[in-house]
């Protein structure tokens, strides 16, 4: 391995190279924006929901467990740190009461699931018991024995062997590691609430029970960082020995501890590394990996060679599957329609008292939508088959967004022709920055949450 920064890291700066990490800076993982999505259109929501579906499209069901130990400064989703047992238990019986709600649509019914997705939050944060409980409920209603995937987040500090067990045993097969990071300082300066003695006791624990599927998580970029500490979290990574690595660069979304700081301060409190260095970060831990025998599985994700090793979340939701999405502020797409619950303690559980699903934005995408997002959600891969669109919408993209993609191959981000799409390593490195490129103008500039 090399102890250089990077052989073939790229420093190029461009329009899309930012010098600083700016606020509202975000991780594109839906199109249209969220700003956009109201309530205007609710009933056409639930309409949707009580229509047949489409028999050609997979289900899959995200449950979100939003409960952790602390919240990351750098965390923008919907937790809660403050809830006791009484109150999760609470929580969880809502959370399966919607599953059962959903369970008898005549869009979700009789439908098995190909994937269901334990996010958070922190799911590993509940107990054993609670876990056990949710998992009967669901699985009475929705079985998933069947499932190609049922996918689980971690966070060390709240592992134990018997929470592992009773992960594995309700049928997980993708455990997800959030370690993030492996220096305690940068640990702590961050607001993570494990430090690295977990990381490594709770290792022999998972090798015990035999996942199909381990996955870490690190982020580039974490306050506190340094040339030095990044490459020994590349080591540390690599002896870690998991299935699978996905590196996120840190963003600075809206409503997050940092962004506060930095709006007070002027930004004289923290400091932020800047898109060059996290990019140069990102590409030295790709190319470490691979000298380590792992390849490239998307803009974020190394893979073992050799190993069989599937996303299918991942690669499901990109291709448009119709998805459950269950739990407070999570969000769905049922029948061609995106779907998203309140983001309220009480405006979560109380319909659901009630029978009623706690559904309160929507949004009916066009079709020239539904294309655009699947193009640039399954772009993340760093490469396109044109011939996926030109089966599934009749279209051909090269032709339709040809200036687009030219504009995107003259900056050196991509090549393409009438069959394929392929970003280059300095493309891949800043997808989502380039991802905008294909919006409509309306939604150019615009706020994405």
């Amino acid at each position: 391995m090399t102890n250089s920064k990077s052989a073939t890291a790229e420093p190029a700066t461009s329009r899309l190279d930012l010098k600083e990490t700016e606020v509202g800076s975000v991780f594109v993982s839906n199109y249209p924006p969220y700003s956009f999505w109201g309530e205007e259109k609710l009933a056409e929501g639930f309409q949707a929901l009580n229509s047949k579906p489409d028999v050609q499209n997979t289900l899959g069901l995200y449950m979100h467990i939003p409960f952790c130990r602390k919240r990351c400064k750098f965390c923008y989703f919907r937790i809660y740190t403050d809830k006791n047992s009484d109150q999760i238990q609470e929580y969880l019986n809502a959370l399966a009461t919607e599953v059962e709600l959903y369970s008898r649509l005549p869009s979700v019914q009789d439908r098995p699931l190909k994937f269901i997705y334990f996010g958070g939050g922190t799911p590993s944060y509940i107990s054993v018991k609670h876990l056990k409980l949710l998992a009967e409920r669901v699985k009475a209603v929705l079985p998933w024995d069947s499932a190609e995937e049922i996918a689980f987040e971690a966070e060390p500090g709240t592992l134990t062997r018997s929470k592992l067990q009773a992960i594995r045993e309700i049928g997980v097969t993708r455990l997800s590691l959030g370690i993030e990071n492996f220096s305690d300082f940068i640990l702590q300066e961050n607001g993570r609430a494990h430090l690295s003695p977990e990381i490594f006791k709770v290792q022999p624990w998972i090798q015990e029970q035999g996942f199909e599927q381990l996955n870490i998580d690190l982020i580039a970029g974490m306050v506190g960082e340094t040339w030095d500490s990044w490459k020994d979290n590349v080591k540390k990574t690599i002896d870690y020995d998991a299935d699978s690595v996905t590196i996120y660069q840190l963003e600075l979304p809206f409503n997050t501890v940092y962004t506060k700081m930095l709006s007070e301060s002027g930004g004289e409190q923290i400091h932020v590394a800047n898109w060059q260095t996290k990019r140069e970060w990102h590409q030295y831990a790709i190319e470490e990996l691979q000298q380590a025998g792992y390849e490239i599985s998307s803009a974020y994700t190394m893979v073992k060679k050799g190993k069989k090793t599937n996303f299918v979340y991942r690669d499901s939701v990109w291709q448009g599957t119709d998805m459950l999405g269950t739990g407070i502020a999570s969000f769905g797409h049922m029948n061609g329609i995106h779907l998203q619950n309140t983001a309220s303690w009480a405006d979560y559980i109380e319909p659901l008292t009630l029978g009623k699903l706690p559904l309160k934005r929507v949004l009916i995408p066009s079709a020239q939508e539904i294309l655009v997002r699947e193009m640039i959600l399954q772009l993340k891969l760093g490469w396109l088959r044109t011939s996926y669109f030109k089966k599934k919408f009749n279209a051909d993209i090269t032709d339709q967004f040809k200036l687009s993609f030219q504009k995107l191959a003259d900056e050196g981000m991509l090549t393409f022709d009438e069959t394929e799409v392929r970003l280059t390593a300095k493309g891949l490195l800043q997808v989502d920055t380039l991802l905008p490129e294909f919006y409509a103008d309306k939604y150019r500039n615009s706020r994405y949450t």
